[in-house]
């Protein structure tokens, strides 16, 4: 299916839904270009959808900020009892080489039935989860982690310590 956003025309292969950054689906990458559109096979991607709108730090005095952790989480396949998982990656852009500890989530009433390893996250009380149990997360680094519920749960950076 061609779909058209003003000047901009993509192809929608399989009819999944396409993030802010272009990706869809879980077999290829979508660039979006004036007059036409180009996909590079990707096979090991997967759709992973963020979960606050990015922006750009100010980096004026500042190492690093809350929008150095990026956030996305996807949908991946069901427990056998049908519950539905959900793969969330944590990861540390930071563009000036600054390790990153202390990353707490906005995170409601976070459960899981697939059990998380704490050290990696944990919900510390309502709306306040910890990631790497609040050890650096390096610059580049990632985490990721699965959880299943009958829901996705938004999770948001809340707060963070620069090094």
């Amino acid at each position: 299916m061609l779909w058209w956003i003003g000047d901009l025309s993509f192809w929608d292969i399989r009819g999944l839904a396409k993030d802010e950054g272009g990706f869809m689906g879980s077999s290829s990458h979508v660039f979006l270009h004036e007059g036409g559109n180009y996909t590079a096979p990707a096979p090991h991607r997967k759709l992973l959808v963020r979960s606050m709108a990015m922006e750009e730090p100010n980096r004026i005095g500042e190492k690093c900020t809350s929008a150095d952790i990026v956030v996305s989480q996807g949908p991946t396949a069901p427990l056998s009892s049908g519950i539905p998982t959900y793969t969330v990656q944590i990861m540390n852009m930071c563009a000036t080489g600054c390790d990153i500890s202390g990353i707490h989530l906005n995170c409601g009433w976070f459960s899981s039935v697939r059990l998380i390893d704490p050290k990696i996250f944990k919900r510390l009380r309502y709306n306040d989860c910890l990631v790497n149990d609040g050890k650096p997360l390096v610059t580049g680094g990632t985490l990721t982690f699965e959880y299943a519920n009958t829901f996705s749960y938004p999770l948001g950076v809340s707060s963070i310590v620069c090094h």
